[in-house]
């Protein structure tokens, strides 16, 4: 059983290397932990417990660490870059289920509009949301007309 303890360190020591998150390390502690046992002279069962109750017990310890630790680490895609942003209409959008196209941020995305009210090519846009791939725009004489009605309800 030495043997086999062995292998599953390097095996589930392999796979946590190969992986980016956290896989398989609770795994090798309790392979570690088998393989002592085995080396110890301990029954199969003995080792069986042991490499349940050291990886559930290094698991448990380390997984609330682990996510505290990369809590907030969430790095902003080029999606999340154009919310908010003023783009250019450059194939006009149609009605509520034609797209067109928008220029923002260097790149070229589809677009629907979100009244569902037809933009022209060059109408400048502002990004409003995202849906997979498609940018959901509203124009800026549309804005300005809500903030003017928002005004002069205050």
């Amino acid at each position: 059983m030495i043997w086999f303890w062995l292998a599953a360190v390097v095996l589930f020591g392999v796979v946590e290397a190969a992986t980016a998150g956290l896989v398989s390390i609770w795994f090798v502690a309790g392979a570690v932990a088998a393989l002592i046992g085995a080396a110890a002279g301990s029954t199969l069962l003995t080792q069986l417990v042991l490499f349940v109750a050291v990886s559930a017990a290094a698991l448990a310890v380390t997984r609330p660490l682990v996510r505290k630790v990369t809590a907030g680490q969430i790095v902003p895609t080029n999606a999340d870059r154009v919310l908010g942003q003023t783009a250019k209409v450059t194939e006009a959008i149609g009605g509520e289920d034609a797209a067109g196209a928008v220029y923002v941020d260097g790149k070229t995305w589809t677009a629907r509009s979100v009244g569902g009210t037809p933009i022209p090519a060059g109408e400048r846009v502002r990004v409003a949301k995202i849906e997979g791939v498609t940018l959901f725009v509203e124009t800026i004489s549309m804005i300005e007309e809500e903030k003017k009605c928002l005004s002069e309800r205050s």
